[in-house]
């Protein structure tokens, strides 16, 4: 069976108009292929919100504006239909806000709220409209324009107090030209005077230059008398740390020579085995003197031969 053209192009036109319908409509927002929920919100006023307009849960878009509606009957509060996506759940608490943007773009932010207790489909939400820019701009400028105006008040005080006083200024700018004129000779007098005053301090400069020009001389002998003296006391001080340091190395290599006494007995050790015989033998002599006292201390004394007697006797009977 062969369709004729006018089938095929009628088929054409039906199918292309479905399509740029279909794709019309799903750049403004609409899905066909997605369920989808209707809410309402009431408000006062929508301040150029269109359908279409994005329905928006924290910046990510759930919705669209699918109809406004004037409601005459309700002292024409306005009813838009929102087209939310079915999968999100709304309670008894969700809000719709009208928001605006600084260019003017509008949408509607929506606050699910407390879900436990969710609404059906086609339920009210409750409409909150949100300051727009104008409105916060007017709010920020009310403080400036009462400040503003109290200023103004200020001055026009200010100036309304210096009208009566005209005739005083007057008065004083009369009294200021009258003194100027008295202190005018005054300073005429004072400046001939400070003329006088540089001139003899001319003088008296040229007459100090030439007098500190005399005593160069004689600074600059005394200068030069000066450093003598300090080079003559450094010399001196000089020479005397070196005959000091002299004597100290003869005196040194006095005690280091070994012809000295001194040279003797730092490098000979009789001196030290002489002395501590010495003393070894004074030891003896006190141990004998303690022991046997009779030899040293009776009448008459011992001789060496009794000494030597009571030294064998006293060994026999150990």
């Amino acid at each position: 069976m062969s369709l004729s053209k006018e089938f095929k192009v009628g088929l054409f036109m039906v199918t292309t108009i479905a399509i740029l319908y279909l794709g019309f409509n799903y750049l403004k927002g609409i899905d066909f292929f997605s369920s989808s929920n209707k809410y309402y919100a009431i408000y006062d006023n929508v301040n150029g919100l269109n359908v279409s307009n994005p329905v928006l849960i924290n910046g990510f878009a759930v919705g669209r504006v699918s109809e406004i509606r004037l409601l005459q009957s309700s002292s024409d509060q306005v009813l838009v239909e929102l087209d939310i996506d079915g999968n999100i759940i709304l309670g008894d608490s969700s809000t719709a806000t009208l928001n605006s943007d600084f260019l003017g773009n509008k949408s509607i932010l929506l606050y699910p709220g407390d879900i436990s207790n969710p609404i059906d489909a086609k339920d009210t939400i409750i409409a909150v409209l949100d300051k727009g820019i104008t409105d916060i701009l007017a709010e920020s400028a009310q403080p400036v324009a009462n400040n503003l105006e109290a200023t103004i008040k200020k001055i026009n005080l200010v100036l309304d107090q210096l009208a009566g006083t005209g005739g005083k200024i007057d008065s004083i700018l009369i009294n200021f030209t009258e003194a100027s004129l008295v202190i005018k000779p005054t300073i005429l007098g004072l400046k001939v005077k400070l003329d006088t005053l540089v001139d003899n301090y001319g003088e008296v400069g040229d007459k100090l230059k030439l007098t500190m020009d005399d005593l160069k001389p004689t600074l600059d002998n005394f200068k030069q008398l000066s450093d003598s003296l300090k080079a003559l006391e450094l010399n001196k001080t000089i020479d005397q740390i070196n005959t000091t340091l002299k004597t100290l190395n003869n005196a040194v290599d006095k005690l280091t020579n070994n012809d000295g006494t001194l040279g003797r007995l730092m490098t000979e050790d009789s001196l030290y085995v002489n002395l501590n015989n010495a003393v070894r033998s004074l030891d003896q002599l006190l141990i004998h003197i303690d022991s046997q006292p009779k030899h040293f201390f009776a009448p008459l004394g011992k001789n060496a031969k009794k000494i030597e007697k009571d030294r064998r006797k006293a060994e026999r009977k150990n």
